[in-house]
């Protein structure tokens, strides 16, 4: 085969990877440059790394590990994560309503 007729053969081959080297370059040109983004955003990135710096020191790293002892950890904190659920749901504040309301409806 001749070398022009690998070209024919190949065309929309080769036709695409120059667009798409077209295309990046011209990404890569019209990107702003990382140090940029950094300088923009360096309030977001520190906020955020002081919050998961205060929610370690405060709450502790849980351990993912297969013993028994952080099998007993974990469902701690199941049972930990349920009040929050039934609060956030509205559970918990219905029962204590009803108990406000029974000890209201008793004392007169």
């Amino acid at each position: 085969m001749d070398v022009s007729e690998k070209l024919l053969r190949y065309r929309f081959h080769i036709t695409i990877g120059i667009a798409i080297s077209v295309l990046l370059s011209l990404m890569f040109y019209a990107a702003p440059r990382i140090v940029t983004i950094l300088a923009y955003f360096w309030p977001l990135f520190a906020s955020t790394t002081v919050f998961l710096v205060a929610i370690i020191a405060f709450g502790g790293v849980s351990k993912f590990s297969t013993d028994e002892l952080s099998h007993h950890h974990q469902q701690h904190g199941e049972k930990a994560g349920e009040g929050l659920l039934d609060y956030v749901a509205g559970v918990g504040s219905r029962s204590q309503q009803q108990q406000h309301h029974s000890e209201d409806s008793q004392s007169f």
